[in-house]
C-alpha cells in the first residue's frame, strides 16, 4: 500500500512542470445551415488534449501557444482541421454533413457510431440497453471483458460449480450464461465450457465500446439471446495511421500485453486493423487450508485479430475479419489429508472468421450479406500425480452461419430490418456418439414506426426451424411514449424458442478440480451403464432423479418476457435515470442436476427440464455529471428466481412435501411450506453498484472508486431434498471495492495507470474464480501522425 501511495505522489509531481503562458480560445460549432452541434470534439493535434461543445455548440479551450492546429469532429459530419490562435474571438466553425457516414444512433443520451458489420440498430432494441464507451473502459483499468461487465447493474460473473471450476460465465436478470449471447461486431461466438462463455478470454485492447441488451433479444438473435446480448464493437472508422501499445503487471504474476494498429490504404478506400494480446496469470487458491494447488489454474492466453475493409464506391463495401485465441492452463490440486492428487492440462482454441458485403440500393434501401464461421476445440488430459491417466477428453465444435439482411428506412419515421439465414453446427468428440450435426433455419423482421411525434411502435416476428424440434413463430412488440420532453416510458413483450445444443445432448466432460462429471442426456444412460460394469458406480450411489430422467429427451425451452421502463434525462444531459420492472416466464428450462456419485465420491451431473421457471424483479440505474470533471453512477437490482412447479409440489403435498432436514444439526424439523423454497441456485435477491470518476485537468489525472455488492445466494442442495431451502449451502453476501488512478503525459502520448481490486479482501472457497486483494500497474503509449 505504501508503494501505491508513493506512486500517486510521484504522479502529482509531474503535474506542474514545463507550463508556458496559456491563452483561452472560444468558439461555436454548427452545421452549414447554422444548426448547433452539441458534443462535437475539438482536439489539439500536437498533444491530443481535447474538449467538447456544450448543448448550444459552444466550447472553450486553453492553449499554450499563440497558434496551434486543431481537429474538429462530430458524429455524422466530415472532420475539419483549423488553426486556433490567440485573440481569434468567438469564431463559428461549420462542419459539412457526411451523407455516406455510417448510421448514427443515440443510446441513453449518448451519440455513438453504429456497427458497420450489421444493419441492426441498437437504438431500436425493444429491451433496455447499456453502452460502455472506450474511455470508461480505460479509466476502470480493466484488462479482460469480464472485469467490465460484472460492474454493470443486474449483471454478475458466476462460477457454474456443477460444470467445474473453469466454467465461469455471465448472468443477466437471472438468466445464466447459455442464455446470454456474446457477439463481436454483431456476429455470435460459440466457444463455451458446458454452456458458459468465459468472458476473461477476451481482451479489451481493441474494443471501441460494449453494447449490452438486458432482456430478451431473441427476435433478432434467436433463443440463445433469451436473457440478452453482450455485443463487442471494435473500432469502426480509421482516419489516419495510428497504433497503441499497452502493458500491465500485477498480483498473481499477472501479465497483460497488447498491441493494436490501424491505417487507411489504397487512397483511403480501404482500412486495415490488426492487433495481438498476451495474457498470463499464475493462478490462485481460494481454499487455503482445504487443498493445495490452485482453484483458478495458471494459464497463458494468446489472441490475435485482423480486419480489412474496402469501399468500392459510395454504395458498395466489403469487409473480412479474423480472430484467433488460444489458452493453455495447468492445474495441480490435492485435498489435504489424502493421497489423491491430480494434474491436468486444458488446451482451448477458438477461431472466428467473418465476411460481409454491404450494398446501398438508394437512400432508403440497403442490404448486407454476412457469413460467419467459428471453430472451438478443447483438449483435456488428467493424470494422478503417480502418473496414471484418469481421463482424456477431446471436444470440437464448428458453426457455419449465413445470413442475408435487408433494411428499409424513412428518416425519423420508419426503420424495418429483415433477415433470413441458416446455421450448421457440428461436433467431433471421442466419446460414445455418432450424432454430430444440428441444422437450423431462421427468418425475422422488425419494424420501428414513429406513429406520432411522441409515440414509437415496434413490431417483430421470428421464424425458427430446428432439426428434430420443428418450427415455431415468435412475436415481439414494444411501445415507447414520451410523456414529457425529458421523460419517456417503454413497454415491451417478446416470446422465444430455444432447442438444446449439442453439448447438452452429447458432450461428456470431467473436471478434476471438483472431481465431477457432466453427461449429455443422450449419452447419460450409456455412460452410467459403463461405470456400473466397471464397478465405479453402484445402484446405491445413484439419485432417484436418475431413474426419473433416464431415457427422456430434453424438451425445447419456450419463454415469454415482459419489460416496463421509465427513462428520465434532464435538458443538459447531465443527469439520467432509468427504472425497469421485468418478468420472464420459461417453460421447460434446462437446468443441471446431480444424478449420483462414483465410488470415490466424485459427483455426476446431467440435465433436466424445469417445467415452470420464472425470473422477476426490478432494477434502477442512474448517471450524474455533477461537474464537467466529476461523474457519479450506480444501480440496484432486485431478483426472484424460482421454479413454480416446486412451490406447487410443496404446497399441495407432492414429492417435495417431506420434513426438512438440518444436516448441520442432524435433526428433522417440520414439514415445509412454499415459503421455505428459496429459489434457483446461483441467483441473488439483491445486487447494487456505485462508481465515482473524477478528473483533475491541470494535472491530467483521473481517479475512480467503484463498489459492487452481491447478496447471498444458494450454492448447493446440502440436505439433498431436491430443492434449495434455508439448510442448504449459501455464498454469503459480499462487497467488492475497486479503485484506480490514471496520469496522462499528453506530449509524450503516454498514460500510466494503477488499480487496486477487491480492497476489502473478500475470499470464499465457493467462489474459486474470485481472488483476494490484488494490485496492478500499467502503461499505454499512443503513436499517430500529426498531419
Amino acid at each position: 500500500m505504501k508503494i501505491y501511495i508513493i506512486l500517486i505522489v510521484c504522479l502529482f509531481s509531474f503535474s506542474y512542470t514545463g507550463h508556458a503562458q496559456t491563452f483561452t480560445v472560444r468558439g461555436k460549432v454548427t452545421d452549414t445551415d447554422g444548426a448547433k452541434i452539441p458534443a462535437a470534439t475539438i482536439r489539439i493535434l500536437e498533444n491530443g488534449k481535447s474538449t467538447k461543445t456544450d448543448s448550444l455548440g459552444h466550447f472553450s479551450l486553453v492553449i499554450n501557444k499563440s497558434a496551434i492546429q486543431a481537429e474538429i469532429s462530430a458524429v455524422g459530419y466530415k472532420r475539419s482541421t483549423i488553426k486556433l490562435t490567440e485573440g481569434m474571438g468567438n469564431r463559428t466553425i461549420m462542419l459539412e454533413k457526411d451523407q455516406q457516414h455510417i448510421d448514427q444512433v443515440t443510446v441513453q443520451g449518448r451519440h455513438i457510431n453504429a456497427n458497420t458489420e450489421t444493419l441492426v440498430k441498437i437504438e431500436n432494441s425493444i429491451m433496455p440497453v447499456t453502452v460502455i464507451d472506450r474511455r470508461t473502459i480505460e479509466l476502470m483499468g480493466s484488462r479482460r471483458l469480464d472485469e467490465i461487465v460484472k460492474e454493470q447493474t443486474g449483471i454478475a460473473i458466476v462460477n457454474d460449480i456443477g460444470a467445474g471450476a473453469r466454467a465461469v460465465g455471465v448472468q443477466m436478470q437471472g438468466f445464466g450464461s447459455e442464455y446470454v449471447m456474446i457477439l463481436i461486431d454483431g456476429q455470435p461466438i460459440v466457444g463455451r465450457n458446458n454452456g458458459n462463455f468465459d468472458l476473461s478470454r477476451i481482451s479489451v485492447s481493441n474494443i471501441e465500446r460494449i453494447e449490452i441488451t438486458k432482456g430478451a433479444a431473441s427476435n433478432i438473435y434467436g433463443g440463445d439471446a433469451l436473457g440478452g446480448t453482450i455485443n463487442i464493437i471494435t473500432r469502426q472508422t480509421v482516419l489516419q495511421p495510428q497504433a497503441v501499445a499497452s502493458a500491465m503487471y500485477g498480483s498473481n504474476e499477472t501479465v497483460d500485453v497488447s498491441f493494436d494498429g490501424e491505417t487507411p490504404l489504397l487512397k483511403k478506400k480501404a482500412t486495415l486493423s490488426m492487433g495481438a494480446n498476451y495474457y498470463h496469470t499464475g493462478g490462485f487458491n481460494t481454499s487455503q487450508g482445504l487443498i493445495t494447488g490452485s482453484t483458478l489454474p495458471p494459464y497463458d492466453n494468446y489472441a490475435a485479430h485482423g480486419r480489412f475493409r474496402y469501399k468500392f464506391n459510395d454504395n458498395n463495401a466489403f469487409s473480412v475479419s479474423a480472430r484467433y485465441g488460444m489458452r493453455r492452463s495447468f492445474m495441480n490440486k490435492a485435498f489435504m489429508g489424502t493421497n489423491y492428487q491430480t494434474e491436468d492440462v486444458l488446451d482451448e482454441k477458438d477461431l472466428n472468421l467473418m465476411a460481409n458485403f454491404d450494398h446501398r440500393f438508394n437512400a432508403r434501401w440497403r442490404s448486407m450479406t454476412r457469413y460467419y464461421y467459428t471453430r472451438f476445440d478443447v483438449d483435456m488430459f488428467v493424470a494422478l500425480s503417480q502418473g496414471d491417466s484418469l481421463n482424456q477428453t477431446n471436444f470440437g465444435q464448428d458453426l457455419h452461419r449465413l445470413e442475408q439482411q435487408i433494411a428499409y428506412s424513412i428518416p425519423n419515421k420508419l426503420d424495418v430490418i429483415t433477415g433470413v439465414g441458416g446455421t450448421i453446427e457440428r461436433i467431433d468428440q471421442n466419446i460414445l456418439t455418432t450424432n454430430n450435426e444440428i441444422k437450423s433455419y431462421f427468418a425475422y423482421s422488425q419494424a420501428n414506426w414513429k406513429a406520432l411525434p411522441r409515440l414509437d411502435i415496434t413490431f417483430g416476428l421470428r421464424y425458427d426451424n430446428i432439426a428434430k424440434y420443428g418450427w415455431r413463430l415468435d412475436p415481439s412488440a414494444a411501445l415507447q411514449y414520451r410523456i414529457l420532453p425529458n421523460l419517456s416510458a417503454k413497454m415491451a413483450y417478446s416470446t422465444a424458442f430455444k432447442a438444446p445444443d449439442m453439448k447438452k445432448l452429447y458432450q461428456v466432460s470431467y473436471d478434476p478440480g471438483i472431481n465431477s462429471m457432466l453427461l449429455g442426456t443422450a449419452s447419460m444412460r450409456d455412460v452410467i451403464n459403463q461405470l456400473r460394469e466397471s464397478g465405479q458406480v453402484s445402484q446405491y450411489e445413484l439419485e432417484p432423479i436418475y431413474d426419473e430422467i433416464k431415457g427422456l429427451a430434453l424438451n425445447a425451452e419456450m419463454s415469454k418476457s415482459y419489460n416496463l421502463s421509465l427513462i428520465w434525462e434532464n435538458t443538459n444531459r447531465k443527469f439520467r435515470a432509468e427504472a425497469s420492472v421485468f418478468y420472464h416466464d420459461i417453460k421447460n428450462q434446462i437446468n443441471r442436476v446431480l444424478i449420483g456419485m462414483d465410488i470415490t465420491g466424485g459427483l455426476i451431473y446431467s440435465y433436466r427440464n424445469n417445467p415452470e421457471a420464472y425470473y422477476q424483479g426490478a432494477d434502477f440505474s442512474f448517471s450524474y455529471k455533477l461537474w464537467n470533471n466529476l461523474h457519479l453512477s450506480g444501480g440496484y437490482q432486485f431478483l426472484i428466481a424460482k421454479d413454480r412447479s416446486i412451490a406447487k409440489e410443496i404446497g399441495e403435498g407432492g414429492k417435495y412435501n417431506t420434513p426438512l432436514f438440518d444436516p448441520q444439526g442432524g435433526s428433522v424439523n417440520y414439514f415445509p411450506t412454499s415459503k421455505d423454497y428459496w429459489g434457483i441456485e446461483n441467483r441473488s435477491n439483491h445486487m447494487f453498484n456505485a462508481r465515482v470518476f473524477y478528473t483533475y485537468e491541470p494535472a491530467h489525472m483521473t481517479f475512480n472508486i467503484r463498489m459492487n455488492y452481491r447478496g447471498k445466494y444458494p450454492f448447493s442442495d446440502r440436505n439433498n431434498n431436491g430443492y434449495l431451502d434455508r439448510y442448504d449451502t449459501f455464498v454469503r453476501g459480499h462487497y467488492l471495492l475497486n479503485a484506480g488512478v490514471e496520469k496522462k503525459f499528453p506530449k509524450q502520448r503516454l498514460a500510466v495507470r494503477a488499480t487496486t481490486e477487491n480492497m476489502l479482501n473478500f475470499v470464499d472457497a465457493k467462489m474459486p474464480f474470485q481472488p483476494g486483494r490484488v494490485y496492478f500497474m500499467g502503461l499505454t503509449y499512443q503513436l499517430y501522425s500529426d498531419k
